[in-house]
């Protein structure tokens, strides 16, 4: 199955529950999520995301100052942000358990349309 839709669908939750524990820089967000599990997520879908969620509130952004090369922006989940993690998070985990109820239930000997007997 490509994972390209599904990652659409959950990039935002995503982003915000690796942030839930720890503030990131862009890349860094990128690696935790690829850390996590999530290999085939872009670069530059999750830059759009943090943008998003920033935009939408959800995070908040700070400047820190590196020796070694650029500043970097760190985002930062803030209330607003966890209220959203928290409502996202019921509603995926309602969504996985159907999915795991439909993808686990038992087979029948009932053809398929075009079958025949």
């Amino acid at each position: 199955m490509d994972t390209t839709q599904l990652l659409k669908g959950v990039l935002d939750v995503a982003v915000l529950a690796v942030l839930r524990t720890e503030d990131g820089y862009g890349y860094d967000i990128v690696r935790r999520l690829r850390d996590a599990g999530l290999g085939d997520v872009g670069d530059a879908s999750v830059y759009g995301t943090l943008r998003r969620l920033y935009a939408a509130g959800s995070l908040s952004s700070y400047v820190v100052p590196s020796d070694g090369g650029p500043h970097r922006k760190y985002y930062a989940i803030n209330p607003q942000g966890r209220a959203a993690l928290d409502s996202q998070t019921v509603t995926w985990l309602d969504f996985a358990g159907a999915m795991s109820t439909l993808l686990t239930l038992p087979t029948t000997d009932t053809p398929t349309i075009g079958e025949n007997r």
